[in-house]
Order: C-alpha cells, then structure tokens, then sequence
C-alpha cells in the first residue's frame, strides 16, 4: 500500500461504535486499487450492512480489522490501527460528533496506565 492517503476521519456515528466496539472509528481514505494482497487474501471476511452504506472486514485467522473497499467502490477503507507504520497523513476531523459516546470525555479524562491498573 501507498501513502498516498486522501483523509483521516475519527468517526463517531453510533454504526461505527457498534463495529468496533469503541467510542469512535480511525480510518483513512484513499484509492480503491491503493492495495495489494501478498498473501493471506482468502482469509478476508466482510460484512456489509444489507440497507445502511457501512462495511466491515477482519481477517477470519487473526480477528484483526483490514481495509475493505466501501460498497460504492469509490474508496478503500484502512483501519488506521491496522497499519504497521505511521501514514503521513495525520487525523484532520471528528465525523457524526453529534453521535459521540456519552462516556467517551470522562474516559479521555481517566487515569492513564501503561498496562493493567494494579
């Protein structure tokens, strides 16, 4: 993959809390044939929402998220915590706010740890 990357959106829609079970999806957006499989291809499982526009893809051996190709095949859909380096591109909004977990400011504002509390 190319860091040709054309946005970087925090989504907080309530759809993209429910598929990853956050307070908001980080992905980035950029060309659908911005991809090539080296291997482990056949093991891409996606979901796509029968009425909605929202699709998800994870890896059946991993369970790890994957870039997908949205439904209109406009753009390719990487997760950002997906990647194994850091992309160029830096995140520039926070989409569907409106939408934001209610618990997602007293969490930001929790104590941090570098691993489990004790």
């Amino acid at each position: 993959m190319n860091d040709n990357f054309k946005a970087f959106y925090h989504c907080h829609c309530k759809q993209c809390q429910q598929l990853t079970g956050s307070a908001f999806a980080s992905n980035i957006f950029t060309d659908p044939d911005n991809i090539e499989w080296v291997s482990g291809e056949g093991n891409v499982v996606t979901y796509e929402h029968p009425e909605r526009e929202f699709s998800k893809a994870f890896c059946r051996e991993c369970g790890s998220a994957l870039p997908f190709v949205n439904k209109t095949k406009t753009s390719l859909i990487v997760p950002a915590g997906s990647l194994n380096e850091m992309p160029d591109i830096k995140p520039q909004a926070n989409i569907f706010s409106s939408e934001e977990a209610c618990w997602l400011k007293e969490g930001l504002e929790a104590k941090n740890f570098s691993g489990f509390p004790e």
